[in-house]
């Protein structure tokens, strides 16, 4: 089945329906092509901060393909960006100098803008100084991710489940937040003075508190004295339930919002026949 099902009778407005096709959640040649090149300039990136290194056991003259690599992407997202914004008056929503500002305003837009413009402004304005202005944005290439939410089916819905258990998951954050400053103060009364150096004040056993809550346990930090491992034993034992809280929440807006999706396709695909 085609994605773009209407005729047009302008340029912009097939443009537009090949950004954003028709059937929701589908794949066409230009969105597909776009998720490839996100995963493989993410791929180039951590193959490029190898090669980088003077230790690196990868040949290093590899490296200037890699970077060409990154700048045909940023100048194809760039050009992507530009079509994007040229066609979106064809969505009425966006019509107009303040619909487009509107578009803009939109977080997708805004991480779409982050993954290209400021490397392709450093290529074009400061090309004598972009070794040095390169390494601080090659972070922004994460922004590239959230392209995938346009066209992947699955971002969408990490995006609606958080969006549904956002109160619950606050409230969990709030919990977690008083218990580890209950925690860092039960250990800074009891070990303070034993072990100034990891527990002298509440800010030091913060760190201990964390790793503990967390059940990562790295244990470079530790409590000596008898109590402090009483202390330490049900701060660990309240981790669990810090672990499990936000688990528990996002695993039920899932499961929400599988069933609602899922049921609006029953009810569509009854619609159709």
């Amino acid at each position: 089945m085609p994605l773009i099902k209407r005729k047009h009778t302008t340029a912009k407005a097939y443009a537009h329906d090949w950004l954003e096709p028709d059937q929701p959640g589908g794949i066409n040649f230009f969105s597909g092509t776009i998720i490839v090149l996100v995963i493989f300039s993410l791929l180039s990136l951590a193959l490029e901060t190898e090669l980088l290194r003077a230790d690196s056991g990868l040949d290093r003259s590899m490296l200037p393909w890699v970077q060409a690599v990154n700048v045909a992407v940023v100048w194809i997202f760039a050009i992507e960006f530009a079509l994007r914004f040229w066609s979106e008056g064809e969505n009425p929503a966006h019509a107009g100098v303040m619909g487009r500002l509107r578009f803009l305003a939109q977080p997708v837009t805004l991480a779409d803008v982050l993954a290209f413009l400021p490397e392709l402004i450093a290529m074009v304005f400061f090309p004598d100084h972009s070794s040095q202005l390169f390494p601080a944005l090659r972070a922004l290439r994460l922004f590239r991710l959230f392209k995938l939410a346009r066209y992947v089916p699955a971002f969408a819905i990490v995006g609606a489940a958080v969006r549904r258990a956002w109160a619950p998951l606050m409230a969990a954050l709030a919990v977690a937040a008083a218990q580890l400053y209950i925690a860092a103060m039960l250990l800074y009364l009891i070990e303070g003075d034993t072990k100034p150096q990891a527990f002298g004040s509440i800010a030091r056993a913060m760190w201990w508190a964390v790793v503990t809550l967390t059940t990562v346990g790295y244990g470079d930090v530790y409590p000596d004295s008898t109590w402090g491992r009483v202390a330490a034993g049900l701060v660990a034992l309240a981790g669990v339930g810090i672990v499990a809280m936000p688990t528990g929440i996002l695993a039920s807006a899932f499961a929400e919002e599988f069933r609602e999706r899922h049921e609006a396709e029953q009810r569509a695909r009854r619609g159709d026949q």
